[in-house]
């Protein structure tokens, strides 16, 4: 028995004395900037506010958009265009884009808040249906609704009757210039719907989660939200660039909207916004399809 703890002992004395290990260096990363402080309350009130100042707005971008990802096994980019998009209060929207060149209509959507109408006049199609998707199309660019947007450009205000929950975290990229690494500390905002009463006594209530906004910090801004659907998947994922300023309120100069399901992506560059000023009533009626036009109905 002594023999076999001698043998076991000379084993383990070289690892216990450092003998097997290796260490190396890692490059340590930069703090992007001093750390703001704010509480759930706060943040809250911040993106409210935000949302309350903007009746309307009108944005001068280029899109550009890909399909495709690990699911599929392939990708497919797709050259960005300029367009415009348009919206006021509640849910109207309208969204052009422009064919590079010709400066002709690519596609041009419209919503007066419950239905929509797309066309698309290169292909001589069109499409009608429910801003938001019941039964997804094959193509997934087929499957963009005006909910998308609705979501993506504003951070909807967070009601009185939703339960919020805040915690560290903190992101770490590296500066493609300096290949710097940039630590960032974050705070996410968790936005849960109520959870339903009457459950088994001693079972805790279920509550789920509806969106995740992440803040940088840095400035208290918006850099990311999730959004889930009522089975707890994330159903859109939307990155947001630095902020410019435009007429006093800031505003991101890129929205990045992912459909993690349906494996596209939406992004936006910024090029202008105009905001608050008045629209005509007709900006949003969906545009007739002309005729011999293919129209496909979405329910």
């Amino acid at each position: 028995m002594r023999r076999d703890w001698l043998k076991l002992l000379a084993l383990l004395l070289p690892v216990l004395t450092g003998c097997l290990s290796h260490t190396r260096k890692l490059q340590q990363p930069k703090p992007a900037g001093m750390a703001m402080n704010a509480d759930a309350v706060q943040l809250v009130e911040a993106i409210n506010y935000r949302f309350d100042k903007v009746n309307n707005l009108t944005a001068t971008v280029d899109f550009a958009a890909s399909v495709g990802g690990a699911h599929k096994g392939q990708e497919t980019d797709y050259t960005s265009i300029r367009g415009y998009i348009i919206f006021q209060k509640p849910k109207m929207l309208r969204v052009l884009g422009l064919v590079p060149v010709l400066h002709t209509h690519a596609f041009d959507l419209a919503s007066n808040g419950e239905s929509f109408t797309l066309l698309i006049p290169p292909r001589s199609r069109a499409i009608v249906g429910s801003n938001s998707v019941t039964s997804p199309a094959a193509n997934p660019l087929e499957n963009m609704r005006p909910e998308f947007f609705l979501d993506a450009i504003l951070i909807h205000s967070i009601p009185s009757d939703r339960i919020v929950s805040l915690t560290n975290s903190s992101t770490t990229t590296m500066d493609p210039r300096t290949k710097q690494l940039i630590e960032t500390p974050q705070y996410e905002l968790t936005v849960l719907n109520p959870g339903q009463a009457g459950g088994p006594p001693g079972i805790a209530r279920v509550f789920q989660a509806q969106r995740v906004i992440k803040f940088s910090r840095v400035d208290l801004l918006p850099t990311e939200q999730d959004i889930y659907d009522k089975d707890g998947d994330l159903e859109t994922q939307v990155l947001y660039g630095k902020y410019q300023t435009y007429s006093g309120i800031q505003f991101p100069s890129t929205i990045t909207i992912n459909r993690t399901l349906e494996e596209y992506r939406i992004g936006l560059t910024v090029e202008k916004v105009i905001f608050n000023q008045p629209l005509p009533d007709d900006q949003f009626v969906p545009p007739k399809i002309p005729a011999g036009y293919k129209v496909q109905r979405m329910p």
